[in-house]
């Protein structure tokens, strides 16, 4: 356990590193875990029906501002330090469509205004608010690229942008063409969603205005902009600066990262989610699936070439726009393995609700599932995250290891290993069942004999001749992350204790990963002290 002296170090570091709410950098993001909530689906406001919520109605739930700010200790607890919600501005208002309710809060209506389903404008602050107490971050989802309608002939009077000729004409979009996916609508003739016309000098002039007063407004430390590709690229730069914070926008595609990576830069936006590891992780690590840990591979080293700053890349394997991972894949171990990759690599891990606990929704509305109807319930899935932020906040504070690039040191058609700053990560795809007489030889640069630490189990490794590390999968396919062991010494992280085990040229640990009862309450607290200390 840290001892007083230690943990009072963290709390006047904290408190001497404190920066402006609304001033965000890409840097200070990049140190950042983010767990994405759908506002409606999060939490419910004491005494409401817990029972009322199905996903396939597409329609309200309840969740509002308030019921995330009672929550955030769950958020926390689980080691994150940002959270990402939905669109905070008005959405549609009116007779349920053919398509349901926009309970999502992607169907904007006047962008000048506060959506009155999820709370008020002090609701709205004081979510913020609690969330900088605790040294969290707050990211906002905005809606730029249009408007919805329920024809192709709206009344634009009750839009923010209230004359038609601020907006492109109507037309479908013809996919796979540039300019008609830049200027044609989205939706269809039930629920059109008129395309708002980004190079008019009004549309730029009040949408730089309106960003600038609602992240100054509400404390907002960061945005997620959707459809982002979809919007002409030069009306990002002064979009962002008027902003002042990090932000990110969605280039929704698979594993052409030529093509994505052209969205990030000083002539576009500061970062992307990362859409092509996303689709090599679905191809290394899914089960039944490809097991092509080569394709994941060569994604890695693809984004270091293109990609302007890997390190503010949005890494996640779920959100509210693909299927549920475990609808996916049948395996547990699988989500294990690509969950320590996704955190332990380059980018800015990103959770979305639910998947810490096994939701296997399909495509939406199934993978809107309302998150209370789990219990919140501290699963297996749960305590690894906490497990991975954890070590990754521990990283961050006592090396570059944030800026460090990844680099791949073994591929085989059993996982891949990887290193970034001094830490080994080997990740495997052969699923849960103990396989005697399988491992995964990777050669590290360490020198023989060197003590290493697998941080989700805290086991020992002696590094064998010319740098040899052989990962034993006896207890079925682990994740295994490896830290030097002076590098731990005096932290949190597998403290030294009489029955510490050396292991050279295998392991012994639980299936699942990660040793019952390993994030105490204890850890926990010293995690916001070390987490305000170093991005605060």
């Amino acid at each position: 356990m840290p001892t007083l002296k230690r943990l009072a170090i963290w709390t006047l570091l904290a408190t001497q590193t404190v920066v402006p709410a609304f001033a965000a950098s890409a840097e200070q993001w990049a140190k950042r875990s983010i767990y994405q909530i759908i506002t409606d689906r999060f939490a419910l406001p004491p005494g409401a029906d817990p029972t009322k919520c199905d996903a396939g109605e597409h329609t309200w739930c309840g969740g509002t501002w308030n019921s995330i700010r009672q929550n955030l200790d769950y958020i926390q607890n689980a080691g994150f330090t940002a959270i990402w919600i939905s669109p905070v501005n008005q959405n549609y208002v009116g007779p349920k469509t053919p398509y349901g309710d926009p309970y999502h809060g992607y169907w904007i209506q006047d962008n000048s205004q506060l959506n009155a389903r999820f709370g008020t404008a002090d609701d709205l602050k004081a979510l913020s608010k609690e969330l900088h107490a605790r040294k969290m971050f707050l990211m906002v989802d905005v809606v730029v690229n249009n408007v919805m309608a329920t024809s192709t002939s709206p009344d634009y009077s009750k839009y923010m942008f209230k004359d038609k000729s601020m907006y492109h004409e109507y037309c479908p979009i013809q996919w796979g063409n540039h300019d008609s996916e830049q200027t044609c609508w989205f939706g269809d003739d039930k629920v059109p969603l008129p395309d708002v016309d980004t190079k008019n000098p009004t549309v730029i002039s009040t949408y730089h205005t309106w960003v600038r007063e609602l992240v100054e407004e509400y404390g907002i430390d960061g945005l997620r902009i959707d459809a982002a590709k979809h919007v002409n690229k030069d009306f990002w730069p002064g979009f962002v600066e008027a902003a002042g914070v990090f932000c990110i926008g969605e280039v929704y595609g698979g594993m052409e990262v030529n093509t994505i990576a052209q969205w990030q830069g000083p002539a576009a936006l500061p970062s992307v989610l990362n859409y092509p590891l996303y689709a090599a992780l679905k191809e290394a690590f899914v089960i039944p699936g490809t097991r092509n840990t080569s394709a994941l591979a060569e994604v890695l080293l693809q984004e270091q070439q293109n990609f302007v700053d890997t390190t503010v890349l949005g890494n996640f394997m779920e959100n509210h726009d693909v299927p549920r991972w475990h609808n996916m894949s049948v395996d547990p171990q699988s989500m294990y393995n690509a969950m320590a990759f996704m955190f332990m690599t380059d980018g800015i891990p990103i959770v979305y609700a639910g998947q810490e606990q096994y939701f296997s929704g399909n495509s939406d509305p199934w993978n809107r599932e309302p998150l209370w109807v789990s219990g919140y319930a501290r699963t297996p899935a749960y305590e690894l995250i906490a497990r991975l932020n954890l070590v990754r906040n521990y990283l961050i504070h006592s090396t570059d290891w944030v800026t460090q690039p990844t680099n791949v040191l073994t591929v085989s058609d059993n996982g891949i290993g990887v290193m970034k700053g001094p830490v080994v990560s080997v990740l495997t795809n052969i699923g849960s069942p103990p396989r005697n007489g399988s491992s995964l030889a990777v050669q590290s640069p360490y020198e023989s004999s060197t003590a290493l630490i697998d941080v989700m189990n805290c086991r020992q490794f002696v590094v064998g001749s010319d740098g040899w590390l052989d990962v034993e999968y006896t207890k079925g396919g682990v994740a295994t992350i490896l830290v030097p062991r002076d590098l731990l010494s005096g932290g949190p992280i597998c403290p030294p204790s009489p029955s510490s085990q050396n292991v050279k040229g295998g392991q012994k640990q639980p299936s699942n990963g990660v040793r019952a009862t390993v994030i105490g309450d204890w850890a926990i607290g010293f995690m916001a002290l070390l987490t305000g200390a170093m991005m605060w």
